[in-house]
């Protein structure tokens, strides 16, 4: 049998190392770890040198992130086989990372021997997700039901919203609409089916991008630029 060769692209050293540790000691003659990358530029640079059956790719890193290395990855070589191994479930690091070519999605605290098995199947090209990112990719379809439910009225809210802040994700552009319309955090998260600690995430980066520091502030900024039009 051929062995399977991997590349590791994660800034966490020791994280890195303890990976490659592991495939070593679980992944006995059937994986070879041909090296591992800092960054998401690294790891485009290795990937051309090295030819890797398959990347084992986080989502943030410094220089390039992976789901910008996984896009040019991919593009310049569509046989190499790219399987997200990230801390973070938030939804549009997964599906960013599922459309830019990851075949794969797996979390941080998954088991050694199934990270074998993740390994394995995104080698032989069938998709492969933990199982919380799979019950995402079911949710995602659930919401994309009630979105329809909400009418025309709802999109063109949302759709003027992240029109008029382009910097935003259209996932942030949500959760700032439900936050102009006073829901609090724990009903953002019921109404998005996603985790409390998801929305704390998007409101923390739409607090970023709108230049302030709280809730009032953004509800403020958010009102005066739509005022604007």
């Amino acid at each position: 049998m051929d062995r399977i060769t991997v590349l590791i692209a994660d800034d966490q050293r020791l994280f890195a190392h303890g990976i490659d540790i592991i495939l070593r000691t679980y992944g006995k003659n059937e994986i070879t770890v041909a090296g591992i990358a800092e960054n998401g530029r690294q790891a485009v640079r290795m990937a051309d040198r090295l030819q890797p059956d398959v990347i084992l790719m986080d989502v943030r890193m410094p220089v390039m992130d992976g789901t910008e290395a996984t896009r040019t990855i991919h593009r310049a070589h569509p046989k190499i086989k790219i399987l997200v191994l990230t801390t973070f479930d938030d939804d549009d690091y997964v599906f960013s990372a599922l459309d830019a070519g990851a075949i794969g999605y797996v979390l941080k605290n998954v088991k050694p021997d199934q990270l074998v098995t993740a390994i394995r199947a995104v080698h032989a090209g069938d998709y492969f997700v933990s199982p919380a990112v799979g019950y995402k990719l079911v949710q995602r379809a659930q919401e994309g039901v009630q979105i329809g439910r909400r009418g025309a009225r709802y999109q063109g809210e949302l759709n003027f919203i992240q029109s008029k802040f382009e910097r935003l994700t259209r996932r942030e552009a949500e959760v700032l609409h439900l936050l102009l319309r006073d829901f609090d955090n724990r009903e953002i998260a019921e109404r998005l089916f996603v985790a409390e600690q998801t929305v704390r995430n998007h409101v923390s980066v739409i607090y970023t991008k709108l230049g302030v520091s709280d809730r009032t502030h953004a509800k403020r900024a958010a009102k005066n630029a739509l005022r604007t039009s």
